[in-house]
């Protein structure tokens, strides 16, 4: 039998409909996301002209990758929390004190035993501080489900409690250096890949991107759905290659700095041309983190009996309890979930900075919030897209980053950040009102 295409759209409404509406529709491309898209292309352009073309040059948006991944970690479960109707303001300082207790696990306790740089080190810090972050999450989670203490207050507590318990830890003190393969997570000239790894991960990344929309377009046909015009289903495949492609040229351009360069050099006994020693950094481990976190959490909110279940609670919590959906242990498994994805975001926050400070995680949790509701979360609940809030978390980073390089004083930054949010909001609710 023949693979025909059906289309969504009727003939007249489609002849009233323009090029762009009709290649949307096509295409089944999110406005809101693309409006997002355009937004942070006019801030990057905006940016780089009013620097002096300093903003998008290989170095910074290396750089910005890096400096987003901690945010865009914590936005994929603040999703899921307000998608439910929740909010949790203390990841901020779960990320800090599950730091300190990772800075203070491998600095202090495991060299007595195992002695410094040991191959196992970063393995039982990185495990010791997700069984605190989750355990923490769990903890706050039981409260809000089965005491029936709002979110918003049991976190604002958490928010108070848990950065008052990072600086007793260690009595405010930072806790630094930290191990050799534990810092590979952070990023920096040893925490990329190189550019051959790069390019094989951008290959894969493609057929990925192939396989996915064939399978998709297999499993419409399977089911008898609508499916998208095969000249759409082409370009979704050509965009999507092209970004990761571009993305992948970017890392691979920027270069190691001469003086990192020429001590690897010597330390590896390599002839360092009269041009010098070219070594391009790659992609950063922590922006493969992120973007395995990403994938990770779009799987479980889209494809998992729980990530429906989310939505279902944020829609309607009581038909979906009436529908016998365990609301409370969901509940309690969101928020289990956020603070391991805390502690994720802790991790390389400490391999970042090679120390473990009692400030780390500071203001986090109003940029997290603000980058899930740029990124189309609801405020009302049972909406929210991961894709989403991880571009929102890249556009509040690029605001802070163009800002910085601007000069522009602190507070005016926060006023800028401030003014973002709050028109995300407003106009989530215009788009709300007009849906209806």
């Amino acid at each position: 039998m023949a693979d025909i295409t059906q289309s969504t759209t009727s003939g007249p409404r489609s002849a009233v409909e323009g090029p762009f509406t009709r290649f949307l529709r096509a295409t089944e491309i999110d406005t809101r996301l693309l409006g997002m898209i355009a937004a942070l292309l006019v801030i990057w352009i905006g940016f780089h002209f009013y620097t002096g073309g300093l903003f998008l040059t290989p170095r910074n948006i290396w750089n910005l990758s890096v400096q987003t991944t901690e945010i865009a970690v914590l936005a994929t479960g603040m999703v899921l929390v307000i998608v439910t109707r929740n909010i949790d303001l203390s990841i901020g300082s779960i990320l800090g004190f599950v730091a300190m207790i990772m800075g203070v696990v491998q600095a202090k306790y495991l060299p007595q035993y195992l002695g410094f740089d040991n191959s196992f080190t970063w393995v039982i810090t990185l495990i010791c501080g997700l069984l605190v972050g989750t355990a923490i999450g769990m903890f706050q989670g039981v409260i809000i489900a089965f005491l029936g203490v709002p979110s918003f207050i049991v976190t604002l507590g958490g928010f108070l409690a848990w950065r008052g318990l990072a600086w007793y830890v260690t009595s405010g003190q930072t806790v630094a250096p930290l191990d050799t393969t534990f810092r590979i997570m952070g990023g920096g000239a040893e925490g990329a890949i190189g550019a051959t790894w790069s390019w094989i991960i951008g290959a894969v990344a493609c057929v990925l991107i192939v396989v996915s929309i064939i399978g998709s377009r297999h499993q419409r046909r399977r089911f008898n759905f609508p499916r998208r015009p095969l000249w759409a289903e082409y370009v979704l495949g050509v965009l999507g290659c092209a970004l990761v492609l571009g993305a992948i040229w970017v890392s691979t351009i920027y270069y190691w700095p001469p003086a990192i360069a020429k001590r690897y050099a010597e330390a590896n006994n390599i002839t360092v041309p009269e041009t010098g020693l070219m070594i391009p950094y790659g992609i950063a481990v922590p922006v493969l983190i992120a973007v395995l976190v990403g994938i990770v959490m779009t799987f479980i909110a889209t494809r998992l009996r729980f990530g429906r279940y989310v939505f279902a609670i944020g829609g309607n919590p009581e038909a979906a309890e009436l529908a016998g959906i365990k609301t409370r242990w969901v509940t309690v498994r969101i928020f289990a979930l956020m603070g391991f994805l805390a502690a994720v975001a802790a991790a390389i926050s400490t391999a970042r900075l090679n120390a473990a400070a009692n400030s780390q995680g500071t203001t986090y949790e109003l940029y997290t919030i603000a980058a899930a509701v740029i990124g189309g979360t609801s405020l009302a609940g049972g909406t929210g897209t991961i894709a989403g809030a991880m571009l929102g978390a890249l556009v509040m980073q690029s605001l802070q980053s163009g800002m910085g390089l601007a000069n522009v004083d602190t507070p005016i930054q926060n006023v800028v950040v401030g003014a973002v949010l709050v028109i995300a909001v407003w106009l989530d609710t215009v788009y709300r009102s007009r849906a209806k």
